[in-house]
């Protein structure tokens, strides 16, 4: 609903063709304000009520409200980039501006890969140096047997905000480090933990950042392109800030509708990690307990609709994945 909320912001402001008169950041700014005063509501109850209502959160409103602007700007600062990105690529490339600036997105997305563990995360979670010196060494020894370097590990403090439980391998290069929720840290076992971040290894090991960004960049780049279709076809033409809306709408329902594209995608490198986590530590039980085990955690439908899948999920069914474990050879 929110998403809907937006759209009919966006898409009144393009019928209108207002703002070609403003300056751009002024613009950009009026557009994201309209947009976050129209959806606002539907975010309160998609990711504040339903959470507090099924447990998955003890936070105060003013917490999440603090998080939330912090959020908001971040945004902005992304919309203006991006907006004086697509206009600046419109003077320099013309009727190819879509290409350019799909390259300069992609570009932006391997500089936040690096730096979100470093500016961004820190901005919303407290981290500290793991303290458990055995689990730490245990974990380092396993990412040294798949061959990828990490900076350290990090206990993460999602316990504050949320009851989910999560492990990531963040950052890339000097900046990769592991990152272990303390909701994980307190309730599974080191033989689960250790499974768990086999799987965030195989992310690396396979380079599924790269390819995901490559597909991405690609669908984006179709996005923008049908984007700049519907602006030469319309009255505005190329860097009229009145076409920004056009743009905004013709090229966010693109993107929506090659979403499962992704989406299938995402699927398909969580599938393979499963299977290089099993390979590397042979932990099918401690592997199966561990879904199990987060499924029940962070109330993860065990298994939704076909169509659900398709359109929402990133990652295979819970019972997919314990299926496809035990279908998996044991190692002796």
């Amino acid at each position: 609903m929110s998403t809907i909320a937006s759209a009919a912001w966006v898409a009144a402001l393009a019928l209108t063709g207002w703002g070609s008169g403003l300056p751009l950041a002024v613009f950009v700014a009026i557009l994201a304000a309209g947009s976050e005063i129209v959806s606002f509501p539907f975010v309160v109850y998609r990711t504040f009520v339903l959470d507090r209502k099924y447990g998955l959160s003890a936070e105060s409103f003013a917490t999440w409200f603090r998080d939330h602007l912090k959020a908001l700007a971040i945004g902005l600062v992304i919309c203006e980039i991006v907006a004086l990105a697509v206009f600046q690529s419109m003077r320099i490339a013309g009727a190819a501006w879509w290409a350019l600036a799909a390259l300069l997105f992609a570009a932006a997305g391997v500089l936040l890969s690096g730096l979100a563990p470093i500016l961004l995360m820190p901005l919303f979670y407290r981290f500290r140096p793991l303290e458990r010196a055995a689990l730490r060494e245990r974990l380092i020894a396993l990412c040294r047997r798949a061959d990828v370097a990490v900076l350290g590990v990090f206990e993460w403090g999602l316990g504050e905000k949320t009851s989910r439980a999560n492990a990531a391998l963040a950052g890339v290069g000097r900046t990769r480090r592991i990152l272990l929720s303390d909701t994980l840290l307190q309730n599974y076992s080191e033989d689960e933990i250790e499974v768990i971040l086999a799987h965030e290894l195989a992310h690396h090991v396979h380079h599924d950042l790269w390819t995901a960004l490559a597909l991405e960049t690609g669908l984006m780049a179709a996005a923008m392109l049908t984007g700049h279709l519907a602006i030469t076809a319309s009255s505005h033409g190329l860097g009229n800030r009145a076409a920004l809306p056009l743009l905004v709408l013709v090229a966010g329902g693109v993107s929506l509708a090659l979403t499962p594209i992704g989406y299938a995608w995402s699927r398909h490198n969580e599938r393979r990690a499963d299977r290089f986590a099993l390979a590397l530590t042979g932990r099918h039980d401690a592997f199966v307990s561990a879904m199990r085990r987060l499924a029940a955690q962070n109330l993860a439908e065990p298994a939704p609709s076909r169509l659900v899948r398709w359109f929402f999920h990133t990652h295979p069914t819970i019972d997919e994945r314990i299926a496809s474990a035990g279908a998996h050879p044991r190692v002796s």
